[in-house]
């Protein structure tokens, strides 16, 4: 049996997402997007509720496309909060069209989101070697700035703790612990 990340648990979907997932280092933009919404829809939740609910997102968000939920009128703000699909919160969904604003600005100047965010790490994935799932931080150093930064240019749901599970699933940095099976896979993808 695969020895995983003591987070990750049973549950089939959350060992996909473990295993196929999170610490893959990603620089496309509208995955880097879809992501960072969805830490904010799970502020206060856990994450497999919100990856339970994954595909329901991508419907009703349109793919994460950040030009067309950058558009969103009241309408569509109303129709996602009738949807039993995701989480039906105005102050999350409101974040989403939000963001995708601010997204778009930062694209204009930066060339790409991706560009933009892995700055934190200068632009490739920072190596942790965790013994434990106690010793993986909640938020960091460039978490803190990420955080700080998103939220000057408009951004919303963007924490330093958010920031920070962002950074790890989208593999900015590698904290698989090292008795799990991805940490050496996950490492060579640096």
């Amino acid at each position: 049996m695969k020895k995983r990340c003591e987070w990750c648990g049973t549950d089939p979907l959350y060992m996909a997402y473990h295993d196929d997932e999170w610490g893959v280092p990603v620089r496309d933009d509208r995955r880097l997007f879809e992501k960072l919404i969805l830490e904010g829809a799970q502020a206060g939740l856990s994450w497999l509720t919100i990856l339970r609910k994954r595909e329901n997102y991508r419907r009703a968000f349109h793919g994460f496309d950040p030009e067309r939920i950058a558009a969103y009128s009241q309408d569509d703000i109303h129709r996602l909060l009738a949807d039993p699909g995701i989480v039906r919160n105005r102050l999350k969904i409101g974040s989403a069209v939000k963001n995708a604003r601010a997204t778009l600005k930062i694209i204009e100047e930066f060339g790409s989101f991706s560009s933009f965010l892995w700055r934190y790490v200068d632009r490739k994935p920072k190596q942790n070697a965790w013994p434990s799932l106690n010793e993986v931080p909640a938020r960091t150093e460039q978490s803190d700035k990420m955080s700080k930064d998103l939220k000057k240019r408009g951004f919303t749901f963007v924490g330093p703790t958010i920031c920070y599970a962002f950074m790890q699933s989208m593999g900015m940095v590698n904290d698989h612990t090292v008795n799990c099976f991805r940490y050496a896979q996950v490492k060579e993808l640096a």
